[in-house]
């Protein structure tokens, strides 16, 4: 049994890792797994320095250049997610070793994030649940706001930011839409620049990866061109805005308040966010149990297709 081709699962945010077992095991592949919650750098690189895997999957946990020298028969990389700011991706094309994940599982759910997450701040959902359940029941001291006047910018414009555009269309709100590449003209989107999008929208909302580019894109310079009284809504990577400069924006008062599904120092929450102002969500935008059911399969049968000697169907690199 033991001559098996190994799988290490580094990390998994769900109860169990059956599905995954189902779909590698039958395969004839072997299963091993790491801790449920994120280990470091060096425990993973000792974890396939042990096993040497045929194939990672990762969900948080970093997989570092040390890792993936670690097993030379190691073929694929796959995330268990979006985003890959958590793979070695330059090592792994360097030793000819895909790297994979699945873009398109959470469409549905980080769109309806963000825009549950407008509602919420214009309708004072959260800031009023507060106030009711501490016995204060003031209805003369709401400022709330008519969504259909708003106006919305969207920052990145990927399947995600798209589909958020599509579903705020139907509450008839202005869009204003900016993309890091040259996009085509989008129904219903007023393509503009960074600078304008931040300036005349009652709302921006963030929909960008992770890299060199996007680190601190929302800096202390872009977040002072903001309106008066708008608010940032985050479904991203925490690091793309600057955390800092945002509450210095709250606590001025230039913001009226923010809505956070991810921070760059996550899971630790600055003292500066913990105001009735800003809505706090742990992470999990991406997350439904039909979303996650859909992400496990995915990158489990991703593994089987290349350890079986076929070619990825969701390529984030070219390996040499």
């Amino acid at each position: 049994m033991t001559d098996r081709p190994v799988v290490l699962i580094t990390d998994y945010a769900w109860p169990d890792v059956a599905i995954e077992s189902g779909i590698l095991e039958e395969a004839g592949l072997r299963l091993v797994t790491g801790p449920a919650k994120p280990a470091t750098a060096q425990v993973i690189a000792a974890l396939a320095a042990e096993h040497r895997p045929a194939a990672i999957l990762t969900n948080w946990a970093p997989v570092s250049a040390a890792a993936i020298a670690a097993s030379d028969r190691l073929r694929i990389v796959t995330r268990l997610g979006v985003g890959l700011d958590n793979i070695a991706v330059d090592e792994a094309t360097r030793r000819g070793v895909w790297v994979t994940n699945v873009p398109d599982y959470c469409i549905e759910e980080v769109s309806d994030h963000a825009v549950g997450m407008l509602l919420a701040w214009a309708r004072g959902l959260p800031y009023f649940d507060h106030e009711v359940k501490a016995g204060r029941w003031d209805p003369a001291s709401a400022r709330l706001r008519r969504v259909r006047e708003l106006t919305c910018g969207i920052i990145g414009l990927g399947r995600t930011g798209r589909r958020t555009a599509e579903k705020l269309r139907g509450f008839g709100v202005r869009l204003l839409g900016h993309a890091r590449r040259s996009e085509s003209p989008i129904s219903g989107i007023e393509m503009t620049t960074l600078e304008a999008l931040l300036s005349r929208s009652d709302a921006v909302i963030v929909h960008l990866p992770l890299t060199p580019a996007t680190r601190h894109l929302l800096d202390r310079e872009r977040l002072a061109l903001m309106k008066p009284g708008a608010v940032l809504i985050n479904v991203s990577r925490g690091a793309v805005l600057d955390t800092q400069a945002l509450i210095e924006g709250l606590e001025s008062g230039r913001l009226s308040g923010a809505a956070l599904d991810v921070l760059e120092s996550e899971p630790t929450v600055p003292a500066g966010l913990m105001r009735p102002d800003v809505i706090l969500t742990p992470h999990i935008a991406f997350s439904s149990d039909a979303s996650l059911r859909e992400l496990r399969r995915k990158a489990s049968e991703e593994v089987v297709r290349v350890l079986r000697g076929g070619r990825p169907e969701q390529a984030c690199n070219q390996p040499q």
